[in-house]
C-alpha cells in the first residue's frame, strides 16, 4: 500500500511504503527552511539536486544526490534547500 504525507502547507510531499518491513519515503522539497522530529532512526538519501543539512548536534553541511545522513530517532534536525530536491527515507 502506498500512504501519501504532505507537510508544511504541501512544500514537502512523499509517498510512504514498506520492503521488508521497513518503512520508506520518497519525496520531494520545495525552497524553503524545515525543522524535523524523528521518531525512528532515518536513512535520509539526497535522489536529485541538493540541500544543508544540520544533523542534531551538528554544523551545517551540504548533502548531494547520493549522500546518505542518518539522524539518529528522537531527535530533530534542519534542513535548508535552494532548489527542489528530492529524497528517499529508510525509517529502521
Amino acid at each position: 500500500m502506498i500512504k501519501v504525507n504532505e507537510y508544511l502547507e504541501g512544500r514537502v510531499k512523499s509517498l510512504g511504503f514498506e520492503i521488508d518491513d521497513v518503512p520508506y519515503t520518497a519525496g520531494v522539497l520545495l525552497p524553503g527552511e524545515y525543522s524535523f522530529d524523528t521518531e525512528k532512526e532515518e536513512h535520509l538519501t539526497v535522489t536529485v539536486g541538493e540541500f544543508e543539512l544540520r544533523p542534531p548536534g551538528s554544523d551545517w553541511k551540504i548533502a548531494k544526490i547520493g549522500d546518505t545522513v542518518v539522524i539518529p530517532a528522537k531527535s530533530k534536525f534542519d534542513l535548508k534547500v535552494s532548489k527542489p530536491a528530492s529524497y528517499v527515507c529508510a525509517y529502521k
